[in-house]
């Protein structure tokens, strides 16, 4: 036996959907009701747990025999769903830091369709593949039926049309691995997502007090804004957009919208009784604690929050994307009390809160992070890359004077700006006003952007004027001409690259042809796979490069690209296999999370920083010449240093 296709289906009266598999396997009234496999890709056999079918001893044996390859759709479900199955059977021996099958040989075709630019929905994929016929519609209400409370008894038609399904979609699992067996993924890959399952499967431990405190705090302080602002207005619901957009008609205040950057606008305007009724809906919106929901609904009963991460949940880059808590989003924190802030909620000191701070629902947004905690007798070191892509952006294009500035050690933001103003531009010094400039110039202009995307940057909200941000973009482009000549290589590498199905190469990135797809290969090996490319027209009556993918409306539809976008993919996909290749080097550290260019660990109180930093900084070996440095911290509580 070499190879399983497996597929579950299961019960808990846990909502996988709200708290993830590994709270959902630790409920009580967890079971797997059907086992789907197939061995070596024969015949799908389908054994009826619940109507009491045993799994045959060789496949039990095959489950934690790590020289036989386990396939599976989001196999991480799977996984966790047969590590809670054969601990039950005294088949699995549970230590502190094994309560899962070794993610080491399981394979996941969800990855294997990311890695090749598809949806991440066994339906869709499946739908795009034109294996359709094959995947059977009536899953989803045959789920609710058997696999959600109340449970219904496994009997009759819909079971038996509840067995063909999970046969069918083993088939399908099957047939995915078929059609993309041509394009395998590199092994490289493989590697990461076993420290991606590892990474899920340790995960981070929560202050329970900490969040249990704050979600009773926030409905506290719900309720008195609701009532201070019931009694100013005399509306039944303050809360109601429509109702309090025609309380402030009344008053002689017209506004479409009651977005944040709508009553920030409204409250320089306004007089002080409609400041106050602002003010108190502006701490209202504010007032979300669904973060601290996430962490109750996701908490295991070791205290920690498991499969936070999404390997390759971006599938244009290969960058990993958040769940449930959704680690990548958090709040930040400026609180120069925090630990004080954290010690009050903790104690569930709602009285000591009002007093000390302005805003309650603020100073809880800002302790969001501060819920991540290291085991008793531990610490955290929060280490993260300093601005990695355009350190990359600057190594790719060979913008020289900017590397230099990383070689020196040098403020990025101050050298652009000095460069586009032509003056020495000092941080907290000399000119550092226009350090801010340089920073939105930075932000906005590296894959093309312009006057819009200085925009979005909040460029007027900073202070800058509309007659400005044009000007603004031209000194950018300016100051990095091979970065510009970098955007138009690789858009005309692309465009040959479909036109004539042939392989080109600038900056040493290549473009490749094959099948039907267009892959960019990245200095690691890695590729960045592009369905069905054809040469489009844009809105200016100019070519454009057009692919299929899952456009913002989350539908497979057809997607516009062109250079600058391009590098920002490649970029964006650099700088992820870069933190990649850092995890790997540190894996004998406990990584218990990452977010974009930083990584957390939880460690023993003797692990230097410093060391953790040095190691990061080293290049990898298919990046010669890149400069990379990294800065970071030790805490008792996560936070942003």
């Amino acid at each position: 036996m070499k190879s399983l296709s497996i597929d579950l289906e299961t019960r808990s009266s846990v909502d996988i959907g709200k708290s993830g598999v590994y709270r959902y396997t630790e409920a009580e009234d967890f079971a797997i009701l059907l086992f789907g496999y197939s061995v070596d890709g024969g015949a799908v056999e389908v054994i009826d747990l619940a109507s009491g079918e045993q799994i045959p001893q060789e496949i039990l044996d095959a489950l934690t025999d790590d020289s036989v390859i386990k396939w599976a759709f989001n196999a991480n479900f799977e996984r966790v769903c047969l590590s809670r199955y054969l601990s039950d059977l005294g088949m699995l021996h549970t230590t502190e830091r094994a309560h899962f099958l070794s993610p080491r040989s399981w394979r996941c075709t969800m990855v294997w369709s990311a890695y090749m630019g598809l949806p991440l929905s066994l339906a869709v994929v499946a739908r795009v593949l034109g294996l359709e016929e094959q995947k059977m519609t009536e899953g989803k209400a045959l789920i609710r039926y058997f696999s959600t409370p109340p449970f219904h008894k496994p009997t009759g038609e819909k079971w038996e049309l509840f067995k063909s399904y999970n046969s069918r979609d083993v088939e399908v699992e099957m047939a995915i691995q078929q059609r993309l067996s041509k394009y395998p993924v590199p092994p490289s890959v493989w590697e990461e997502y076993v420290l991606d399952q590892e990474i899920n499967d340790r995960g981070i431990r929560l202050d329970m007090p900490l969040v249990e405190n704050a979600v009773q705090i926030d409905a506290l302080t719900k309720e008195k804004l609701t009532d201070r602002l019931k009694t100013l207005t005399g509306l039944e619901n303050p809360n109601s957009v429509v109702q309090m957009k025609a309380w402030l008609k009344e008053q002689g205040v017209e506004t479409e919208s009651l977005d944040k950057k709508s009553v920030a606008a409204l409250l320089a305007n306004v007089p002080t009784p409609l400041k106050e009724v602002l003010e108190l809906r502006q701490q209202l919106a504010k007032s979300s604690v669904k973060k601290y929901q996430a962490m109750q609904n996701t908490v295991c009963s070791d205290g920690r929050a498991r499969g936070m991460f999404q390997f390759y949940g971006a599938n244009r880059t290969g960058r990993f994307s958040g769940r449930h808590i959704q680690l990548q989003n958090l709040p930040q924190n400026h609180l120069t009390d925090l630990a004080c802030a954290r010690t009050l909620v903790r104690q569930g000191n709602f009285a000591a809160l009002e007093l000390l701070y302005d805003s309650v629902p603020d100073v809880l947004s800002q302790l969001i992070r501060t819920a991540f905690i290291p085991k008793e007798g531990r610490k955290i070191i929060v280490a993260d890359f300093s601005a990695i892509e355009a350190r990359v952006l600057s190594w790719l294009a060979k913008e020289r004077w900017r590397i230099d500035v990383f070689g020196d050690d040098g403020d990025i933001y101050c050298a652009t700006a000095g460069r586009m103003f032509h003056c020495n531009v000092v941080k907290h010094g000399e000119n550092g006003y226009l350090r801010q400039k340089g920073k939105q110039a930075e932000l906005a202009c590296g894959y093309g952007g312009s006057v819009g995307a200085l925009k979005a940057f909040g460029a007027l909200e900073s202070g800058m004027k509309e007659e400005e941000l044009k000007p603004l973009v031209d000194a950018w482009r300016t100051a990095n001409p091979n970065i510009v000549d970098f955007w138009w290589e690789v858009d005309r590498a692309a465009k040959d690259c479909i036109k004539e199905h042939s392989t080109k190469v600038t900056h040493g990135i290549q473009f490749i042809y094959q099948g039907g797809m267009m892959f960019i290969e990245l200095p690691s090996g890695r590729r960045l796979a592009y369905v069905k490319p054809r040469i489009g027209e844009n809105q200016f009556g100019g070519e454009s490069i057009t692919y299929m993918g899952l456009a913002l409306s989350k539908k497979w539809a057809r997607i516009e690209s062109y250079g600058p976008k391009l590098v920002e993919n490649i970029t964006q996909a650099i700088s992820r296999d870069i933190l990649c290749y850092v995890m790997q080097t540190l894996r004998n550290m406990e990584i218990v999370a990452h977010v974009h260019d930083e990584i957390i660990i939880e460690c023993d109180e003797r692990v230097s920083v410093t060391v953790i930093c040095e190691q990061m900084a080293r290049t990898p070996p298919w990046a010669e010449g890149l400069l990379l440095r990294a800065d970071g911290f030790e805490c008792q509580f996560y936070q942003k240093d």
